[in-house]
């Protein structure tokens, strides 16, 4: 059995079980559902979670309130985060395993941020779906599960890694710095052909398309640790560069992280990402930011 210290970024379900049912480990289990066209993630929770799972809150308690300075989902103040992660139940040693039902869309934003803050989290493979193929759907319990278990102690109010995280300068001089520049969105957004959220379509200039559902293979799953080192090295990733990463306002682009480090590599995060950025530039003539 793992400790703390030896718990991968991504775990499967069969050995989420054995750190829940056979470990002496505090694991909490955090569900971090949250869609891009307004579906509420708690009503998902509700009809349905993994067995003592708690509800997170991507946009309250994972994000700070949006702005066009910062983008749609700024990084969390410490505070928020902390009492946030309390209310679910997680304590400063609590080993939190994470999923969602977009194979880690959403909630590889929570385990990066607990990483980054120095914490123990992982991201279930496969989510929900892993999960209940396992275990059976009638395995998931249903309710808003008003009731968690109180953690163990506090959740220490502690900042990002500074290290972790990339600024606009940063994501805008990347490509003169040589530093690839990755944008982590859907091809049509990156392309400039649609922008569902932001003010106008386009991608910061230098940046290359590593969509982060291509993280994900047909099983739901990530890909093999060799297949994302190609995949990344294609974008011009190698152990000796440490690439900036965004999307449309720093949620997914945290998919490309977690694949980062299963890949053995590691990048900084652009919280503003393409939310902020857009609201901060004009749109070129050509609207495509190449």
């Amino acid at each position: 059995m793992p400790t703390s210290s030896h718990i991968p970024w991504v775990i499967s379900v069969e050995d989420a079980d054995q750190l829940l049912l056979g470990s002496d480990l505090e694991v909490r289990v955090a569900d971090v559902r949250w869609y891009l066209d307004g579906r509420s993630g708690s009503a998902a929770f509700a009809s349905g979670h993994l067995p003592q799972a708690a509800f997170v809150d991507l946009d309250t308690v994972l994000a700070a309130p949006a702005a066009a300075e910062s983008g749609r989902h700024p990084l969390p103040d410490p505070e928020t985060f902390a009492s946030g992660m309390e209310a679910a139940g997680i304590a400063e040693d609590t080993v939190v395993i994470a999923y969602d039902d977009a194979s880690g869309g959403s909630a590889s934003r929570l385990v990066w941020l607990l990483r980054a803050t120095g914490h123990t989290a992982a991201l279930l493979d496969g989510g929900i779906q892993a999960w209940t193929r396992r275990h059976g759907a009638d395995a998931l319990e249903p309710g808003a599960g008003d009731v968690v278990p109180a953690p163990t102690g506090s959740f220490r109010r502690t900042p990002v890694n500074p290290e972790w995280i990339a600024t606009m300068h940063d994501a805008e001089t990347a490509e003169s710095d040589g530093l690839p520049l990755l944008d982590s969105r859907a091809p049509e957004r990156y392309r400039g052909e649609v922008e569902p959220m932001d003010p106008w379509a386009g991608h910061i200039p230098g940046a290359l398309n590593v969509f982060h559902a291509e993280n994900i293979g047909a099983d739901g799953r990530f890909l093999t640790t060799v297949d994302l080192r190609k995949r990344f090295g294609e974008a011009g990733v190698d152990s000796d560069t440490e690439p900036i990463v965004y999307c449309g306002s720093g949620v997914t682009a945290c998919h490309n992280l977690v694949a980062l480090e299963i890949a053995g590599l590691h990048g900084r995060l652009y919280p503003g990402s393409w939310s902020q950025y857009s609201a901060l530039h004009p749109e070129p003539d050509d609207a495509c930011g190449s």
